[in-house]
């Protein structure tokens, strides 16, 4: 799908109906007839949109110098079912890369998203402050630090969904609580990975060899620098903290095991004393008090047994390992 977008002389970003110098030029999931017409008619390197469309493209900036054209991407974060069993359903957190080509010949800027994302969408329905189509550095700007912010975000949605979770396992040690914790453990890897390669792709902007960057958007690259800084702090917090829960957990649902094969091993010892009893009453041969009149009851033996087995309970209470 491809939308076109203009900033007007009121500062408002509206949607026109095609492409013109200082448009916008927003392009989602674009099947190949799209992809030829970004080629053929904007003038999009074929490079450029082969990368754009590359799902494991990871961040980066690049200048073409014969073609005058500079393609930036950056991961943002989102999220997805990472399993679904009737009624439960694992949330993990991942990346995707936003593409963005700028054309200084006509002015034009493309985004190339590979799904639906917010950030775009934001952008298009004039959420974002000082959104201006023409003004190119300030609109990579803008976006970096709204993805920026979404990485925060979404590191508060996984800190409240790892306390929750962690909840739960208090109460039940089940698969599908560690599973989740495992997600999201693999969704800090992929956060912290991406927020990497975003710092080093804004240190390459800040230098302005590739971008112009102007007097009036350096607070705003500040801003973008510490909300990255930010993040990847919370985001190597939040990995610790989880990182040590799961080893936590791990070593409790070792020992909780242990404690169940002791507590059986003490269970078929003491059990295993009636057959001993029992078993050496029935061979009838040369019995203990065989003479007396009490030695042909079942009676006998079944006191002798408790009386056992209350002794080889003391004895493993006594050792720790019953109780």
């Amino acid at each position: 799908m491809i939308t076109c977008y203009k900033t007007g002389d009121d500062n408002k970003t509206v949607q026109v109906a095609s492409p013109e110098p200082g448009t916008w030029i927003s392009v989602v999931d674009p099947t190949p007839e799209e992809s030829s017409w970004l080629e053929q008619e904007i003038g999009v390197l074929p490079e450029f949109v082969r990368a754009a469309l590359d799902e494991e493209e990871t961040s980066h900036i690049d200048f073409d110098e014969d073609a005058n054209q500079t393609l930036v991407i950056v991961d943002y974060p989102t999220h997805e079912d990472a399993d679904k069993d009737g009624d439960s359903t694992r949330l993990q957190y991942i990346t995707l890369p936003i593409s963005v080509v700028f054309i200084p010949q006509s002015g034009i800027i493309v985004t190339v998203t590979l799904q639906e994302c917010p950030i775009v969408q934001d952008m298009a329905e004039g959420r974002v402050r000082q959104l201006n189509t023409r003004l190119r550095t300030r609109f990579l700007l803008l976006m970096l630090l709204r993805i920026s912010q979404s990485y925060l975000i979404h590191l508060r949605h996984i800190d409240r969904l790892s306390s929750k979770t962690e909840q739960n396992l208090y109460g039940s040690m089940r698969n599908e609580e560690l599973l989740q914790m495992l997600s999201l453990e693999k969704s800090l890897v992929f956060f912290s990975t991406s927020l990497k390669s975003a710092e080093v792709t804004l240190n390459k902007i800040m230098h302005g060899h590739l971008i112009s960057l102007y007097e009036d958007d350096a607070d705003l690259m500040e801003d973008v620098m510490i909300e990255v800084h930010q993040a990847q702090e919370m985001c190597n917090i939040y990995s610790n903290i989880l990182s040590g829960t799961m080893d936590a957990y791990a070593s409790v649902i070792s020992n909780n095991l242990n404690i169940v094969m002791k507590v059986l091993t003490v269970l078929t010892i003491v059990m295993a004393i009636p057959n001993i009893v029992f078993g050496f009453f029935g061979m009838n041969v040369n019995l203990p008090f065989a003479g007396a009149p009490f030695a042909d009851s079942w009676i006998f033996p079944t006191v002798i047994t408790i009386a056992a087995c209350l002794i080889a309970a003391l004895i493993f209470k006594r050792k720790g390992l019953w109780g």
